[in-house]
């Protein structure tokens, strides 16, 4: 099988992961780098890649087999619409736009012309959400009733600092940048979300962007939801802390950070402790304990290998666009609700 070539856009933090992976992959190789700031010559020079100023610069040199687009929020909309245009596969970092107006663009342009749109929502390539999905699929659980999530971590002071301080206002709060995982992890696991309620708090650190949240989802399912969220909590309540998939964060691996309850059963996640009633239901009688056994993996790696069957025809996106504009929406949602006090329904 032969490896399929793929151009990184944006040789930033994230860029430079997916730059480690192509090189590491055994089914895709680097083609080029696309960044036209001081980051990208190094990287080119490391890995031995042509370096170009531009998408536009890149398809006319050398033409990859797909485009990965690690740029600034703000460039994905317009980086996505120029690889539809040249009939480029193209996976788009998290979120697929900086407005649902821009994305829906997007999604449209690229179902319309019948060209591979990913989002860059790589836990969906975890093998703790393959797991948990499959738990829920099977129907041990029952009907799904309830699910409670948290995401609370303290980030440094540095943190806020660096790139100019755009952390501290808004759009650089917790909810655009780390919420929008959660989203798409919940929609995956449990279903679409038809109304949201929320509230926000900038109080511990005092910047012009939340640094806390609390929010309500109510799912097309009936299921109601329930998610804590803060960046200057002491906590290890979190998927960066508990999945064990990313050594740069320190482990927990007594902690959780989902709650899937049913009315046969629960899942805790990333533990994978199953709970369920065999015989009658009762808060009398005991749970079935048991728990799910994965092998895990780096969720990054295993997105390049799935885009690069997608790009050679083998398989559908497992993330597609229009994915990531359902995360956006809601997202967004969560945001109006917290500015509004209202419950919100996303857009459809």
């Amino acid at each position: 099988m032969s490896r399929v070539r793929i151009a990184v856009a944006g040789a930033g933090l994230i860029g430079k992961r997916h730059i480690e992976e192509i090189d590491g992959s055994p089914a895709a190789e680097l083609a080029s780098i696309v960044d036209p700031g001081p980051a990208g010559p190094e990287q080119a020079e490391k890995y031995g890649v042509a370096l170009h100023a531009s998408l536009a610069e890149a398809f006319a040199a050398d033409r990859p087999d797909g485009v990965i687009l690690a740029t600034p929020n703000r460039l994905h909309v317009d980086g996505g619409l120029q690889c539809v245009a040249a009939g480029v596969p193209v996976v788009v970092e998290k979120p697929i736009g900086d407005s649902v107006e821009a994305a829906t663009r997007l999604v449209e342009a690229a179902e319309a012309a019948g060209v591979p749109l990913l989002t860059g929502h790589h836990r969906n390539y975890s093998a703790i959400m393959t797991a948990a999905r499959s738990v829920v699929a099977s129907g041990v659980l029952g009907r799904i009733v309830a699910v409670s999530g948290t995401a609370l971590f303290h980030k440094p002071d540095d943190y806020f600092e660096a790139g100019g301080g755009w952390r501290r206002e808004p759009g650089g709060g917790p909810v655009l940048l780390n919420l929008v995982h959660e989203v798409n992890a919940l929609l995956a696991l449990v279903g679409d979300v038809v109304r949201v309620q929320a509230v926000t708090s900038s109080a511990t650190r005092g910047f012009p962007v939340e640094d806390t949240a609390a929010i309500l989802f109510t799912f097309a399912n009936g299921a109601l939801g329930t998610f804590l969220l803060s960046d200057t909590a002491a906590s290890a309540r979190s998927w960066e802390h508990t999945s064990r998939e990313n050594s740069d964060y320190p482990t927990h691996a007594d902690e959780d950070c989902y709650h899937i309850a049913g009315t046969t059963g629960s899942l805790s996640i990333p533990t994978m402790r199953v709970l369920e009633y065999r015989g009658s239901r009762s808060w009398y009688e005991r749970f079935h304990a048991s728990r799910v056994s994965l092998q895990r993996t780096d969720p990054l790696a295993a997105q390049i290998a799935h885009f690069a069957a997608v790009i050679r025809g083998d398989a559908r996106p497992i993330c597609s666009g229009r994915d990531g504009l359902r995360t956006l929406q809601v997202v967004d949602a969560v945001l109006e609700a917290a500015r509004t006090g209202l419950p919100v329904e996303p857009a459809a």
